[in-house]
């Protein structure tokens, strides 16, 4: 069995949110995890790159990533405010597209959210 195997459609389907009004979402933090960055300054850079290919397409960006805070535990039991960012559909493929291709995950992701995306 390749390592792909242990990759389905559904880590993808299991992260997703949905706004009051419906609206699906994904939260970067998320996705980053889901894609095996472990760190998220490395992440953030990916989701830099793809906000500025959404700009370069001249589709606002602020239409498909919103930065937000969450709150996280820790350790003590208290709380503390991290930035997260709010990502469309169309964001997540736009990542995908940007993120590392050795990573098998990222090539099970790319074709996830670039189905789904025609999907909509």
């Amino acid at each position: 069995m390749s390592n792909i195997d242990k990759y389905t459609e559904k880590m993808f389907d299991d992260i997703m949110h949905f706004t009051e009004d419906g609206i699906e979402f994904w939260y970067a933090r998320e996705l980053q995890l889901a894609l095996e960055y472990t760190k998220w300054d490395n992440f953030k850079k990916v989701v830099e790159k793809a906000r500025l290919s959404c700009r370069n397409s001249n589709i606002n960006d602020a239409d498909h990533f919103a930065d937000v805070g969450n709150m996280v535990q820790l350790g003590s039991g208290a709380q503390r405010e991290i930035e997260d960012i709010m990502l469309s559909r169309y964001a997540c493929y736009l990542i995908v597209q940007n993120s590392d291709p050795r990573k098998e995950v990222v090539a099970l992701g790319q074709t996830y959210f670039a189905v789904k995306t025609r999907e909509r």
